[in-house]
């Protein structure tokens, strides 16, 4: 076999892995973000003042950001279940040493602090969940794109060939949900009167950029006789064609149904698809061609699984607009995101009943299909991650609330503290601190340029494996490889970032 062959049958007939396991794995980004975020108040609390070298903060933020992922889903994927309980331990050893003292400091029980954090209020224009959940689904898939041709990645975390829930699998469709969760139609403030097909308009625009890049993609691989997986997408398809396409079919549906009943145009969607797969000869057509082996004649049939899966992430991006409009409503105060995270808490747990009675009654769920188990899947696990992140938002509310002045980049703000709360040495954060202090953070660094940083992780990938044999790689030798190539990337963004220069022009 060729070194092409290879690499292809290398990440081909694959089955995934447990939802459990994904489930853990996606406790995992949280507890990163929250020992940062607990780390730099400690930080402040020894020293007075907070982290301002640059240089050092990029290191801090990409050891303990960026870096556990890495050997998470390479050398220690065997231990995957343990490494969540040895974070969180260590979380809680920071956070009680940074109780221990500020209890010393202010002398108000912890019932008391308790209270006063319920009646905090936060800043109601800025949710940073949604940012850190975007920013590190690109993370994840910049990680496992590269990862994958290396066999230190767990076959199982690869995407499954025809039925099954590998780490990739999710990625696909986590990306489709990050991008819906801040669209033009759940950015519109509420009460503004605009054309009724404006955001149409803007997403033919928009989407232009994602279009070059799957013709440029497309090209390049062909040229170069890059290994393919054909029957992710198709011969001539990819993930920026699908990206594109569903934006914009998404903004022509919002534009003729209303957006708020966004999940009902997404169950009209998804529930007709399916049982058109279960009821007529459209699975056989997808998994196996016109002629039953295979066939890849004509453009719908050499592109069947891109072309047809369009109606799976359609029906995911439009109830992930349902999800971004609630997110949005107005909350300003902790109770209220106390009670939205025990609304996420439900909706996962509603959604994972209906993924098993889905399997039951229908089939597996299957990313070459983008089925209604599918759909149902990538819905429970982006609502989990989402509900995690919220979560260590609030810890690390908590957590300042507790050192006075202290201050964590891509955190909620504290705009109006508790009323005794100086009483307590308890205040609200300076605004101009944490603005500076949000220069000095990856993920809004990221976060700025997320098409780029997408991009230059595509073209490093590829440039990585023409030039090594990643099959044969020796474990260290790929964690130095995968090291180097996140932290390049990386780099790149925080200097960008520095600078204040956005790579958006449309």
């Amino acid at each position: 076999m060729s070194q092409k062959q290879l690499k292809e049958a290398f990440i081909s007939n694959l089955n995934g892995t447990s939802l459990l396991e994904i489930s853990a794995g996606l406790s995992l980004p949280p507890l990163c973000l929250l020992c940062r975020g607990l780390l730099l108040i400690l930080y402040y609390l020894h020293h007075g003042k907070p982290l301002s070298s640059r240089k050092y903060s990029l290191l801090l933020d990409f050891l303990v950001l960026v870096s556990p992922l890495l050997f998470s889903c390479t050398v220690l994927s065997p231990i995957i279940f343990f490494i969540p309980v040895i974070l969180a331990a260590f979380c809680a050893g920071i956070f009680s040493k940074i109780y221990s003292q500020a209890k010393r400091e202010a002398s108000a029980p912890f019932g008391q602090i308790v209270k006063e954090f319920q009646k905090a209020r936060l800043d109601p224009e800025c949710i940073p969940a949604i940012t850190v959940f975007r920013v590190y689904v690109n993370v994840l898939t910049s990680i496992s794109i590269l990862a994958v041709d290396f066999p230190q990645y767990p076959r199982r975390y690869a995407k499954a060939e025809t039925y099954g829930t590998g780490a990739m699998d999710l990625g696909v469709g986590a990306f489709i949900f990050g991008n819906a969760l801040v669209c033009p139609e759940v950015r519109q403030k509420p009460h503004t009167t605009q054309p009724r097909f404006s955001s149409l308009a803007r997403q033919v625009f928009s989407v232009w950029p994602l279009i070059s890049l799957g013709v440029g993609r497309l090209l390049s691989v062909k040229s170069i006789e890059y290994h393919e997986h054909t029957s992710e997408y198709g011969v001539h398809w990819n993930f920026f064609f699908t990206l594109a396409l569903v934006r914009l079919a998404a903004s022509l549906l919002l534009a003729i149904f209303p957006k708020h009943k966004a999940w009902l145009v997404a169950l009209a969607v998804a529930v007709p698809y399916q049982l058109l797969l279960s009821t007529t000869s459209l699975k056989t057509f997808i998994l196996h061609g016109s002629d039953g082996r295979g066939s890849r004649l004509g453009f719908l049939d050499a592109n069947r699984e891109g072309l047809l899966s369009l109606f799976g992430y359609l029906a995911i991006y439009l109830a992930s607009v349902q999800v971004g409009l609630w997110l949005l409503q107005r909350r300003s105060s902790v109770r209220g995101w106390l009670e939205a995270f025990g609304g996420l808490a439900l909706a996962v747990v509603v959604l994972s009943v209906l993924l098993q009675l889905c399997q039951a009654c229908t089939e597996p769920a299957s990313r070459r299909l983008a089925n209604l188990p599918f759909c149902t899947w990538v819905l429970a696990h982006c609502l989990l991650l989402l509900g995690f992140f919220v979560l260590t938002d609030l810890a690390l509310v908590f957590t300042k609330l507790l050192v006075k002045g202290s201050s964590v980049p891509c955190c909620w703000k504290v705009v109006q503290p508790p009323d005794s709360g100086k009483k307590h040495g308890m205040e609200v954060e300076p605004v101009g601190r944490q603005d500076k202090l949000s220069q000095l953070c990856l993920i809004s660094a990221i976060n700025k340029n997320q098409l780029l940083f997408f991009l230059l992780a595509n073209v490093m990938t590829g440039a990585v494996n023409i030039l090594i044999d990643t099959i044969h790689s020796k474990a260290a030798f790929t964690l130095c490889i995968l090291h180097l190539y996140m932290f390049f990337n990386s780099l790149i963004m925080y200097i960008l970032h520095a600078r204040n220069i956005v790579l958006k022009f449309w």
